[in-house]
């Protein structure tokens, strides 16, 4: 790690608001900061999900802006920043409302993205920007931010904030009686990255025949409960339904004590990889090696090329960093067979032998 030198900055003010999986990206970014300089003061301007996912990051300010609240929040940001200077900004988000957000900030220095990378004006809200060749996945991208401020990255640690009592409520779900588990969270908060209930349903009897417990989670939305209905109903075998059950600092101790987790991408595909879990990842809409769990992709499935070729008439090697394919029906390219075949090469990592289907 590069040590500070007299011109690092001393406080940093962090622009990303969401979504939940972004934000967990950014907590490498946050480590390696304090790890060059254990006295820097980092403030960091994030959404109200998003904190409460956060809270309790150890060195860390947060300002909540409330995307609800549009420009009347915009006005409260800029009255609570009043007659605050930072040394530098790091604009992390591209979208244009973190872009007009960021003139509450008063910073010598504005970081943000490479010319490639940059939309919605963004290039007119910063003075500095990031390499163009870092990446390709989110959390590289992301943690090359620290380098304009002259200090390198070394390691990737996420050492999420969970408290000892979620981890507690997370212990008492389910006994540790040797069976693996694989924990299914089958919605993302985009719609058209989602699969369908029974393709879930076939790939959770699948596991359950080979001495698995399932165990669904999700939040209370009516989308992730209706959706877990239709799993349970299409399922042969059971499963425990934690869907609307949990908290959003309970949720990374639960995925923590899965075997396997199988998910879209999604806030809780990263929540699990950042807590150590192996993840089942189900991509057309996106691209697993940008935005797949950062750690270990061998046990996702990959048909975003597919896709690619489909809706776009071009293969993913050509496509634009970032760029998704959410079109009606681009989930259907991953078969029931991809996910049994990605749930198989996590067995065999765990040492489980192959067994014939019924």
């Amino acid at each position: 790690m590069s040590a500070p030198t007299p011109a690092s900055p001393r406080s940093i003010c962090l622009l990303r608001l969401s979504a939940l999986g972004d934000v967990t990206h950014v907590l490498p970014l946050v480590h390696t900061l304090q790890a060059a300089d254990p006295e820097v003061a980092i403030t960091w301007i994030i959404g109200k999900g998003e904190q409460r996912l956060l809270e309790g990051l150890p060195g860390v300010e947060f300002i909540v802006y409330d995307k609800k609240t549009g420009v009347g929040g915009m006005r409260a940001l800029r009255h609570e920043l009043a007659g605050r200077r930072f040394d530098a900004l790091l604009l992390m988000q591209l979208a244009l409302r973190a872009n007009l957000l960021s003139t509450c900030v008063r910073a010598r220095r504005r970081v943000g993205y490479d010319r490639a990378r940059s939309k919605e004006l963004h290039g007119l809200f910063v003075n500095e920007r990031i390499r163009g060749d870092a990446g390709p996945h989110v959390l590289d991208v992301l943690g090359s931010f620290c380098e304009p401020l002259g200090v390198a990255r070394d390691k990737v640690e996420w050492q999420l904030p969970v408290p000892d009592d979620a981890h507690a409520w997370a212990q008492a779900q389910w006994p540790r009686d040797g069976v693996p588990t694989l924990v299914i969270s089958p919605c993302s908060s985009h719609a058209r990255r989602n699969w369908r209930a029974d393709r879930y349903a076939a790939v959770a009897d699948h596991a359950a025949e080979r001495g698995w417990r399932i165990v669904l989670c999700g939040g209370r939305s009516t989308l992730e409960r209706d959706t877990g209905d239709a799993v349970l109903a299409a399922m042969r075998a059971p499963a425990l339904d934690l869907i609307g059950k949990d908290t959003l600092k309970q949720l990374p101790a639960l995925l923590a004590r899965a075997d396997l987790v199988m998910t879209p991408d999604s806030g809780p595909m990263h929540i699990a990889n950042a807590m150590g879990a192996k993840v089942l990842g189900l991509h057309a809409a996106t691209d697993p090696r940008r935005s797949g769990p950062y750690s270990d992709i061998r046990y996702c499935v990959d048909r975003y090329d597919d896709a690619a070729r489909r809706y776009l008439g071009k293969p993913a090697a050509e496509l634009a960093w970032g760029t998704k394919i959410e079109a009606d029906g681009v989930m259907d390219l991953v078969t029931v067979d991809d996910a049994i075949d990605a749930f198989e090469r996590c067995r065999a990592t765990m040492g489980q032998p192959a067994t014939p289907g019924p």
